[in-house]
């Protein structure tokens, strides 16, 4: 019996992983986009200003609106203020209750519309963090570089991207281990993950003692992740 659950479990992991790092994947690189986005300083309205017939009250804003950001921002907060697992019901069920079109119903759909929800959600959380790195580095430092002559994209690369790595592994080791934990919402979608094939065991067979073994499975996963980040912030501790 402990042969069976652990090789159901395996496949549930499999699924999990699976989840995790498509998630990762994706989610890592659109956050930093999104991040840039948040902090785009473009202002289409600019020339208004020039506009002296028109109020100046309306003038100001419309001339120091940053559509770019301003939508941003909009999206991230409402990603980030609802639950996941709604936004994963609403982009499972959503396009087959609103438009009668099951776009989802091919052989890895439920998998992909998974990855979508995981994806724009994390990306939202991560890209919070990236501005946050790149923020938090010394004006002066970029500076420095523009009087050293170097470009944006040098200044960018050899001084800022490094000093953001080091700032952002705490919070970001917190947010993909919380991932490993919220795969587990897959469930909600029919996926078979790991809570889901331990469940099955109770639903089955009347025994509980698989789901608790899940927990292993999750603390091994999680304790590897805790040791790869505490390595990687003494790799980075000569920023000190």
């Amino acid at each position: 019996m402990l042969l069976t659950v652990t090789l159901s479990l395996l496949n549930g992991l499999g699924t999990a992983c699976e989840l995790f790092l498509l998630t990762l994947l994706f989610a890592l690189p659109l956050g930093l986009i999104i991040a840039f986005g948040s902090m785009s300083k473009w202002t289409p309205f600019r020339f208004l200003l020039f506009k002296q017939e028109t109020p100046w009250r309306i003038v100001s804003w419309l001339a120091n609106w940053q559509p770019i950001s301003w939508v941003t921002n909009v999206v991230v907060w409402i990603i980030r203020g609802t639950p996941l697992m709604l936004q994963l019901i609403i982009i499972f069920y959503g396009p087959g209750m609103w438009f009668n079109n099951n776009i989802w119903g091919f052989s890895n759909g439920r998998m992909a519309a998974c990855v979508l929800a995981f994806v724009i959600n994390y990306a939202c959380y991560f890209s919070v963090i990236y501005r946050g790195g790149i923020q938090g580095v010394p004006q002066g430092q970029r500076e420095a570089g523009e009087v050293l002559g170097m470009t944006k994209s040098q200044i960018f690369f050899k001084i800022t991207l490094l000093q953001v790595v080091k700032r952002i592994v705490p919070p970001m080791s917190n947010e993909i281990i919380t991932l490993v934990k919220d795969t587990s919402l897959a469930r909600i979608i029919a996926i078979v993950e790991l809570i889901k094939a331990g469940e099955s065991y109770m639903k089955s067979d009347g025994i509980t003692w698989p789901l608790f073994y899940t927990a292993v499975f999750y603390l091994l996963l999680v304790g590897f992740l805790t040791i790869l980040f505490n390595w990687i912030e003494k790799k980075l501790s000569y920023f000190k």
